[in-house]
């Protein structure tokens, strides 16, 4: 495990560098929000006004919290990169080193993302305050568990795209997946919460990614009680194993492959 962490600190060392072009990057990050913040300005005629359980400011918040978690995550960078290892023959100079690849992948791309974090995550905050005047009421305790989730929903994120990725081992490029992925989260997870969407509807997106990787932390972050934490950590738990098999079960079928074409 000391192996990874010293993969994680020279990535993070490495993205020190380039924090400030990272921080310009997130100048489409300060415009969404601003568009978003007229129009729930707009929809809601009263801010205390609670359209399916939310009022302005904790919308508003909703989508700030999960452009964070998206704007950081840097998915479609780690896809690309796994794609181009895989096609190059890259990929394969990974395997005799004395490291798993999808945990290398990992730990990796977890130095950009905690860079990327603390500095969008800086920057949602500031607009938050600055245009609304105010924030969650938060005690330090439920801040860390909000933390968590949004640790665990960047960890299990990673590990569906580095799944997806990986799918180059059996067709000629997986991006377009990514993208079909990236809209699913983007559309139906960052803009409006589960309870906006119909009844029927709910239960599948429960199901699905979205609940962990985005809905999840927002939730906490604007509503926090345990019982909607611990449903979140369970569900959490559950697809970071899930993804966890999916991920190592592709990366060892694809290297098979690899090994018995004579790769």
């Amino acid at each position: 495990m000391r192996k990874y962490f010293y993969i994680l600190k020279s990535e993070l060392m490495s993205n020190l560098q380039y924090a400030f072009d990272i921080l310009v990057g997130f100048i489409s990050y300060c415009i969404l929000i601003f568009i978003f913040l007229n129009l729930w300005k707009y929809i809601y005629a009263d801010p205390t006004e609670l359209i399916n359980g939310y009022n302005m400011n904790q919308m508003i918040w909703y989508v700030i919290i999960t452009e964070i978690l998206w704007m950081s995550l840097g998915g479609r960078k780690l896809c690309k990169k796994i794609c181009n290892d895989v096609k190059s023959g890259n990929i394969a100079y990974n395997i005799n080193k004395p490291y798993n690849y999808v945990e290398y992948a990992l730990f990796n791309h977890m130095g950009l993302v905690i860079i990327r974090f603390i500095l969008v995550g800086l920057l949602g905050l500031i607009l938050g305050i600055v245009f609304l005047h105010s924030f969650p009421s938060l005690t330090i305790l439920e801040i860390l568990g909000v933390l968590l989730s949004c640790l665990l929903a960047t960890i299990i994120n990673i590990m569906l795209v580095t799944s997806i990725g990986l799918i180059s081992f059996f067709i000629e490029d997986a991006n377009p997946f990514f993208w079909l992925y990236s809209k699913m989260i983007l559309v139906i997870g960052t803009i409006f919460p589960i309870e906006f969407f119909p009844a029927v509807l709910q239960p599948i997106i429960k199901f699905s990614p979205i609940y962990v990787v985005s809905y999840g932390p927002a939730k906490l972050f604007v509503n926090f009680t345990m019982t909607n934490w611990t449903q979140i950590m369970i569900a959490q738990g559950i697809y970071l194993v899930i993804s966890f098999l999916i991920c190592h079960g592709i990366y060892y079928k694809g290297v098979k492959k690899l090994n018995v074409n004579g790769g």
